[in-house]
């Protein structure tokens, strides 16, 4: 028999337990499989005495994981801390240099430091995997990598979190404010006490950057990317969405386009008739456009410890193997800097929804400022009448602000955000307006 491949962990949380349990339970399909055994043989945690469901006995502890990184009796350093700073940065830099092969679900050391880890790799010809970093469960890194690696990729979006998923799913489903969803999601642990790094977007960023990377051969740099939460979103949104035979999901997108690739995080508005419409809850989907390819959907667990430990496994699996790719797609210095598109010449369909003054002129001002911009409408809903359009109410005009929904035809991002700022220094409206952008199939 060959000899084991010998694993250090370092992080023993939800997903570094569920990886040893993993391990230990897929032993004999492993050895099957790969046709050497995998074996965890050292541990580092912050705390050696917190309770947890294995026994550290079985394993040797370092409570320094830089000197698990380097110890001479592993073959593979499996890094489950997070962050993208030090220990993890210094323990995964160590591994690599130790000519050691590095295992990480850390979206956020890759985003930052992606590109100098991978060419480390290279260098020592030794595998960095990382499937577990994005879409928890979904094989997405490999089928970009792997998979899919010779086909010209134009566009790649998906929902890459599960907290924003879910709450927009129970905001639609059981009519409840923005609120009170993120509370439940609190108490059910899908989102964190201080949740607004996963609903003002900034997780789904530091996924896409690495999607982005692969797809598009380019360096990663997550500051190239717009970014919107959803912490805007009214079920006054939702409920015009439905009527409008949309659904409105917090989409990560990277396009290709002439001007280079354009890189944004936003709520988005979809058809109800999509794939990735119909994905509910906490699961996660991305979809792949390329040329000569019908759209190819992935959907699945997008967190959660058995899904994560699952990616971390099978990563772990390919190095006993003997797999191994270049990191992102292609050599470290192939990787081109990334030519940002910008998002005010982004062209699409837009939702636009505006607190209308209830008194005579206002639609007509409305009107000539979209007209000024070339923005033409394909649809316009309200409550009841404002000037110009339909009739007041019996007893008059009621003087209270009158929702007024609007879908554009293609448009710019310049083009509405001009005339909405002229819109509101008219001040025939209330408050900000709502944007929402509108993605086809």
């Amino acid at each position: 028999m060959a000899e084991p491949l010998k694993v250090g962990l370092a992080g023993l949380g939800t997903v570094g337990t569920s990886v040893v349990h993993l391990l230990e339970r897929g032993r004999a399909k492993l050895l099957a499989r790969c046709g050497r055994p995998i074996e965890v043989v050292a541990v580092s945690a912050r705390s050696r005495s917190k309770k947890r469901n294995i026994d550290l006995k079985k394993y040797r502890w370092f409570s320094d994981p830089v000197a698990l990184a380097r110890d001479p009796s592993i073959d593979v350093f499996v890094e489950l801390m997070g962050g993208a700073g030090d220990p993890a940065k210094r323990a995964v830099q160590t591994a690599l240099a130790s000519g050691k092969a590095v295992v990480t679900a850390n979206k956020a050391l890759l985003a930052r430091h992606g590109q100098k880890l991978a060419a480390l790799a290279e260098r020592k010809k030794v595998a960095l995997n990382f499937e577990a970093s994005v879409g928890g469960g979904i094989p997405i890194i490999k089928t970009l990598r792997e998979g899919l690696n010779g086909d010209a990729f134009t566009r790649i979006y998906g929902i890459l979190n599960g907290t924003c998923n879910y709450i927009l799913s129970r905001m639609e489903q059981d009519r409840l404010a923005f609120d009170e969803c993120l509370r439940d999601a609190q108490r059910l642990g899908y989102a964190e006490a201080d949740p607004s790094f996963d609903v003002e977007g900034h997780d789904t960023a530091q996924k896409l950057s690495i999607l982005a990377s692969l797809a598009f051969g380019t360096k990663l740099d997550p500051n190239a990317i717009y970014v919107e939460g959803i912490s805007s979103i009214a079920l006054a949104d939702l409920d015009a969405a439905a009527d409008l035979g949309y659904r409105i999901k917090l989409l990560g997108v990277a396009v290709k386009t002439e001007g280079g690739i354009e890189q944004r995080v936003h709520p988005t508005m979809v058809p109800k008739e999509s794939a990735i419409a119909q994905v509910m809850g906490v699961t996660n989907a991305v979809t792949i456009d390329a040329e000569g390819l019908n759209p190819i959907t992935l959907v699945g667990p997008g967190a959660g410890g058995l899904a994560t430990a699952s990616a971390v496994v099978s990563d772990i699996a390919d190095i006993a193997c003997g797999v191994r790719a270049a990191p992102f797609g292609r050599p470290a210095a192939r990787m081109t800097a990334i030519r940002k598109a910008p998002m005010q010449h982004h062209e699409g369909g837009y939702y636009i929804r505006l607190l209308a003054r209830d008194r005579p002129g206002t639609a007509a001002t409305i009107a000539r400022r979209l007209a000024q911009q070339n923005i033409s409408l394909e649809s316009i809903v309200q409550r009841h009448g404002i000037a110009g359009q339909g009739s007041p109410p019996p007893s008059g005009r009621s003087g209270e602000p009158v929702p007024v929904i609007m879908i554009t035809y293609a448009t710019s991002e310049d083009a509405v955000r001009r005339a909405l700022a002229a819109v509101r220094r008219d001040r025939v409206i209330s408050g900000r307006p709502q944007v929402i952008r509108i993605e086809k199939n």
